[in-house]
């Protein structure tokens, strides 16, 4: 029993030896932590360089005059001299107000004989209306789609044309000392109108054929 109360001791002992060794291992090793980080430099500081009082009197010369709103601003031009545009506005009215002596006499001689100019002009008109207008056809055209003595073969004919879509009249004629019914279609103001619809009869089974009348 007496023997087990110094080894107890002993094994205190050590343990306050080690936590006391420990410690001191851990204060070193912090303060060389910290020498190390005090002479390393810090990123982004530059502890060896200084500015100088010439280089903060330059650079605030080039902020005297800076304004930040010189990119949003538009800069007007100067202003043109006011008796620059007096002048070639003169000048403009002078050119204007020369009149030619061709177009002063013109217009004088228009304004002498207004009476003149409307019988010149009211016989040009006539002369216009009078001229015949020669590439005009002077015929009209029909398109006859037969001929027949009763009135009610001919409304037959009539009939028969309509139901295929085609207009026609009946005129009468005295032809021999009998009255004929003719079935015609026109008046046509162009001959190839006409000869595309007697074209379209024939082609229809209905004989046709083309009529020219004097205008």
């Amino acid at each position: 029993m007496n023997t087990l109360i110094p080894q107890v001791r002993l094994q205190r002992g050590g343990t306050l030896i080690g936590f006391v060794v420990g410690l001191l291992v851990g204060l070193g090793l912090a303060l060389a932590v910290a020498v190390y980080v005090t002479k390393v430099p810090v990123p982004f500081v530059d502890r060896g360089v200084t500015r100088k009082a010439a280089d903060d009197a330059a650079e605030a010369e080039r902020n005297k005059g800076w304004d930040p709103n010189a990119g949003l601003v538009t800069r007007q031009p100067p202003l043109p001299d006011p008796a620059a545009p007096g002048a070639e506005s003169g000048s403009k009215e002078d050119a204007t107000n020369v009149t030619n002596p061709d177009d002063a006499a013109t217009a004088n001689k228009s304004q002498a004989d207004p009476l003149g100019d409307l019988m010149k002009a009211k016989a040009g008109n006539n002369a216009a209306i009078a001229a015949p207008d020669q590439s005009a056809d002077p015929f009209i055209y029909f398109v006859q789609a037969g001929a027949f003595r009763s009135a009610d073969d001919a409304q037959s004919q009539k009939a028969r044309l309509a139901m295929l879509g085609m207009e026609s009249n009946i005129t009468e004629r005295e032809q021999g000392g009998r009255t004929v019914f003719r079935v015609r279609m026109g008046p046509f103001a162009e001959k190839a109108t006409a000869e595309a619809t007697r074209e379209q009869l024939e082609l229809s089974g209905v004989e046709a054929a083309l009529v020219r009348v004097q205008r």
